[in-house]
């Protein structure tokens, strides 16, 4: 079974509110094994929507439309897929219901502009909104099975849980077929590279499609395994991530789409160890990504922005003696700036960045782009320094810290080998 998704609102094709439905829909058919074909945004006028129903209904065997379902003039869906089906709007007292309902539950009454809401296509099967008060409705326009469902991510995730995905499965019966999606996040090497060292995946895995996304500073590799035996499936989807990694090695860092940070602070709970960050070129973003990780509190202790010389002697212990020779870009400097951190807080690791993220600063020597990062384990303090100059300043600091990050993760995975 193929499936299509329709976003409908002028908002929307304006690029006023950016479309988070159709990617949730998306996943969740996909996770389904129905394969989702096109994404559609159409505006609000009902001749556009009726013609893109239409048009849907003529390819697709399973259609999600979001939007357009309020009390509004310009919540048109209803009347729209009345039209494309070729039959009238009716009151739904399924509908009208669900609105009372919901209405009492908010402490007001129903009022005229609600009962628009109830008016449903002649024919359709209303799905109840138990979070707000647009109900949505199922309905047949060509050969497509549409659901129509509000535009209000919540209302929209709810309702396609409780009211779509069990219509979905019965909709498939004996057609449905199983998919498996392994998510294998890398960083450290470009899409080229990658893309050659993975050259020979569909040669010789035919049944898994490969897909390759850049969210930076990482590369996704996606492998999709379809079909309707789920343990063929799910057996050639753990052979084929298997050979992926031979191939990619240590530049992977995640399997089931885990972030950089949040592997990290995994291997420090499981060895029990405490982490303490200095930073200067990275602002905090370091440490903002740590905590971002839920639970962080079980192994995060310190964070210094020590942007200024003054606050790396102040606070961290950075010897002046050190800036005065190195400078404050320079993995001395780093190194002193991680043992700090770690004296200070007590944490078992200190991690500390030091660089020059742009667009001016830069020299010969030390061009835009260089970061020192140093790192004090419980054995010894290390310092390194590499050129990583990805165009801007906020792209800079977000590889400055990823490279920290993945420093860190390296020391953690083979500390007690």
């Amino acid at each position: 079974m193929i499936a299509e998704i329709i976003i409908t609102g002028d908002e929307i094709c304006s690029g006023v509110v950016v479309d988070s439905n159709s990617s949730h829909i998306a996943q969740r058919l996909e996770a389904e094994g129905i394969q989702v074909v096109r994404h559609n945004s159409v505006c609000d006028d009902i001749d556009t929507i009726v013609s893109m129903l239409k048009e849907t209904g003529r390819r697709a065997d399973i259609a999600v439309v979001t939007g357009g379902l309020g009390p509004t003039t310009d919540d048109l869906t209803a009347e729209a897929a009345a039209k494309a089906a070729g039959v009238g709007l009716v009151v739904s007292d399924i509908a009208q219901s669900s609105i009372e309902v919901f209405s009492k539950t908010r402490n007001r009454s129903m009022t005229d502009i609600d009962r628009k809401q109830a008016m449903l296509p002649e024919g359709a099967e209303c799905l109840c909104n138990p979070v707000g008060t647009a109900p949505g409705f199922q309905l047949k326009i060509g050969r497509c099975n549409f659901f129509f469902l509000p535009g209000v991510p919540f209302e929209m995730r709810r309702m396609f849980a409780d009211s779509v995905l069990p219509r979905v499965e019965s909709l498939c019966g004996n057609e449905r077929e199983f998919s498996f999606i392994r998510n294998i996040s890398i960083f450290g090497l470009t899409e080229v590279d990658i893309n050659h060292r993975l050259a020979a995946l569909t040669e010789k895995f035919p049944g898994i499609k490969p897909g390759f996304r850049a969210i930076f500073p990482e590369i996704h590799v996606k492998l999709y395994a379809r079909g309707k035996d789920k343990n063929i499936c799910n057996e050639l989807l753990i052979k084929a991530s298997e050979w992926v990694l031979s191939k990619i090695g240590d530049n992977v860092f995640s399997v089931d789409g885990e972030s950089m940070e949040a592997v990290v602070g995994g291997l420090l709970r499981r060895k029990k160890a405490s982490l303490a960050v200095a930073e200067s070129c990275t602002g905090g973003l370091l440490s903002h990504w740590i905590t971002n990780v839920a639970g962080s509190s079980d192994y995060f202790l310190f964070s210094g922005v020590t942007y200024s010389n003054d606050a790396k002697i102040k606070v961290l212990g950075v010897l002046p003696e050190t800036l005065k020779r190195y400078g404050a870009v320079h993995e001395e400097t780093a190194k002193e700036m991680a043992e700090g951190a770690r004296r200070v807080s007590g944490a078992a690791y200190g991690l500390a960045t030091t660089g020059i993220a742009g667009p001016g600063g830069g020299t010969d020597e030390k061009p835009v782009g260089t970061v020192c990062i140093g790192l004090a384990t419980p054995d010894a303090v290390k310092g390194y320094k590499f050129n990583l100059t990805s165009g801007n300043r906020s792209m800079n600091k977000k590889i400055f810290a990823m490279k920290a990050l993945d420093l860190l993760k390296m020391e953690l995975c083979n500390s007690g080998r």
